[in-house]
């Protein structure tokens, strides 16, 4: 007979997300998500089947937890100027407040795993795309009400949105001080007129 599950998965994924977030995925050794999370090593292994698929759902739950929310942010019907000023800022306020120093798991991902792993590069790029996407949208109708300018076409800004986002945590994790993270913000605001 099989044996129930006996602690609570989204909380074990949750804990790991964060220890991946710290260590990053070489870094972590099974004992540090083991003490992480809790859950000993076969019901981990149960759980996830290795190591890698409890990264990758805490990838997912990366995405569920920062990539979601911002997408329904984006879509909120602000003004794209306010809106974009408002997420960085949000973020540069979450890189220089953060005293873990938390990693954003999907740089960290990026630079760690996607070189030699294709699931995580797919669930890296879909992520992006989704934000890409969803900012594209948004852009393209302030674009056509006149509300910022159509002088570049509305997926360049997006893509470009989001690289300034994941450029901003990469050198926030280098230099967390917030008056030099806000030079980087106030001129990407400057490209939304």
């Amino acid at each position: 007979m099989a044996r129930v599950r006996e602690f609570d998965t989204e909380a074990a994924v949750e804990a790991a997300m964060n220890a991946f977030r710290v260590r990053g995925f070489e870094g972590t050794s099974v004992q540090d998500l083991i003490d992480a999370t809790g859950v000993g090593r076969g019901s981990l292994y149960a759980a996830f089947g290795s190591k890698e698929g409890l990264y990758l759902a805490a990838v997912d739950r990366y995405r569920q937890n920062y990539a979601l929310p911002l997408i329904d942010i984006f879509r909120s019907g602000a003004p794209v100027r306010e809106l974009i000023r408002a997420v960085l800022v949000d973020l540069v306020d979450d890189i220089v407040n953060d005293g873990d120093r938390l990693a954003c798991l999907i740089v960290s991902a990026a630079t760690e795993r996607v070189p030699h792993d294709r699931v995580v590069a797919e669930r890296l790029r879909s992520t992006v795309d989704a934000l890409e996407d969803a900012l594209t949208e948004v852009i393209s109708h302030a674009q056509a009400s006149g509300e910022i300018s159509s002088n570049r076409p509305a997926g360049d800004l997006a893509r470009f949105f989001v690289m300034t986002a994941q450029g901003l945590r990469v050198m926030g994790a280098i230099n967390p001080d917030r008056r030099f993270l806000m030079t980087t913000v106030e001129v990407a605001v400057a490209c939304f007129d």
